[in-house]
């Protein structure tokens, strides 16, 4: 039958005479994807249908019908999506839904990325990898055209199918003897409740719609390999299976592995056992996440029902285990650090006040870690300070840093002349041993490197005798030594 060039008023035309008249919006949606499809096809050989009208019948009509024929589940995983079909196109239609895209072969998942992004796709995720029995983020749905059969693909997604989900194959006329099989093998956990035959209009191409429900929660079978993976699929708890660098909580980890990143998201990655066993003992509300790699454990009891199981493909969980823990990894929410104003009195900043400048982010977990350790009333994050909550901070200084309460304050060279007194660290200044600290001061110690600034509003020097053939002592191990000498003096006076 002779039909016009390829444009979107055919493509309007074509689908409206096969039963599907769309607005002109998603029109050009599907326009522009047949666009991309056709100039990637000759590299990733996504589709032997080359001419336009069978590309419209064959393709677009057909991934529309299971959207006539059956209601479609929330949110819908598209497995073995190939070129995005028919993710992208029941997407285009059904925009609402919540999708991920599945497909094995990173060249189409990233054809399938700059689809999404070139048509302003919302609620959609690529997920580059095979689906299996460990890909646990709970489905409403799974929709698929691949070819695998029935019973192969009930075993793929029964982890992912609670109570009610369903599964909805895309296959030929020919299946009965894959139902039968899938009854005899999952017939007590899943049931077929749907089965649409039809035929491609104006065409000879028949196929059938065959939707399977889970009606039972899986069983562990004595002896059966295939159950010998962990036993996640009882997490009551969000999952999230990620395998692209463009999803958004791969995007968020990663950010976090700066300042900015921190500051940008209130949150911060906390890694190390016996410091994740330390957070979930004391601590367990400030989790927002629980990140491990694909063969990582899920979150333990104590994990807050509410956090998030990440479930991170190998090479992305490579780039987040920074420090080659292996170990499950927390993103924890921060604490606020406020303003804070320097020149205030004595009422309102009583005790020990600890500027910080240091830049490297490790000296900043120490020097937290110190001030812990010795009860300082408050700490201040000079404008030079790295992060405190910079993953070698936290590494370096524990969760306690998380509990300390912590402001922020200018820069070292415009500290405000102060009504309390403000104590420097600093050769040839008054001997540690015998210094009398106020009841309330700010404690300042330099920058790694360049020290103090030369220029400091009224202060008072504090020294530490060392070897003469030592030229100075570390920047935070000076800050621990000065810390323990006020904490000593301020523990006699309590007790006198």
């Amino acid at each position: 039958m002779a039909t016009g060039r390829p444009s979107p008023q055919e493509l309007k035309r074509l689908l409206a005479r096969w039963g599907f008249p769309l607005d002109d919006r998603r029109i050009d949606l599907i326009w522009r994807y047949h666009g991309m499809l056709r100039a990637a096809n000759e590299e990733l050989n996504m589709t032997r249908i080359h001419n336009f009208e069978a590309m419209v019948l064959k393709h677009y009509v057909d991934c529309l019908l299971p959207n006539k024929l059956t209601k479609l589940p929330s949110p819908l995983l598209d497995m073995g999506t190939g070129p995005g079909l028919p993710g992208i196109i029941l997407k285009i239609a059904r925009p609402e839904i919540p999708m991920i895209l599945a497909d094995t072969r990173a060249a189409r998942c990233k054809f399938l990325e700059d689809v999404v992004a070139e048509l302003g796709l919302m609620d959609i995720e690529i997920f580059s990898g095979k689906i299996t029995p460990k890909f646990v983020q709970p489905m409403g749905g799974v929709i698929t055209r691949a070819v695998a059969d029935v019973p192969e693909t009930l075993q793929r997604v029964r982890n992912c199918l609670g109570l009610g989900g369903r599964l909805i194959l895309m296959k030929g006329p020919d299946c009965d003897a894959e139902i039968a099989e899938a009854k005899a093998l999952f017939g007590d956990r899943f049931a077929l409740v749907e089965d649409h035959a039809y035929t491609l209009p104006e065409s000879t191409n028949h196929r059938r719609l065959l939707v399977y429900e889970r009606i039972a929660a899986e069983t562990q079978q004595e002896g059966d390999e295939s159950d010998q993976e962990p036993e996640i699929y009882a997490v009551s708890r969000p999952v999230r299976e990620i395998a692209s660098e463009s999803n958004p909580n791969f995007q968020t980890c990663r950010d976090l592995q700066q300042g900015r990143g921190i500051r940008k998201h209130g949150l911060a990655l906390l890694s190390g056992r016996k410091l994740v066993e330390e957070v979930l003992r004391d601590d367990p509300e400030r989790i927002e996440a629980w990140v491990t790699d694909r063969d990582g454990p899920p979150p333990p009891p104590e994990c807050p029902p509410g956090a998030a199981w990440l479930r991170l493909a190998r090479p992305l969980w490579e780039q987040i285990d920074q420090f080659g823990t292996g170990y499950p990894i927390l993103r924890v929410r921060t604490p606020e650090i406020r303003p804070i104003d320097l020149a205030a009195d004595a009422s309102e900043l009583p005790g020990c006040t600890l500027a910080i400048p240091f830049q490297d982010p490790e000296n900043v977990g120490a020097a937290l870690r110190s001030a812990a350790a010795f009860r300082v009333d408050r700490v201040v994050f000079l404008k030079e300070a790295a992060h405190p909550y910079h993953p070698k901070s936290l590494r370096s200084g524990g969760p306690a840093l998380l509990k300390i309460p912590a402001f922020a304050g200018p820069s070292i060279r415009d500290l405000p002349t102060m009504n309390l007194p403000l104590v420097v660290l600093g050769a040839g200044g008054a001997d540690i041993r015998s210094f009398e600290w106020p009841g309330a001061f700010v404690l300042l110690p330099g920058v790694e490197g360049p020290g103090l600034p030369a220029d400091l509003p009224q202060s008072e020097k504090v020294g530490i005798p060392i070897a003469s053939e030592v030229e100075s002592l570390n920047a935070n191990v000076a800050t621990a030594i000065a810390l323990y000498a006020w904490s000593g003096q301020k523990s006699q006076g309590s007790e006198s």
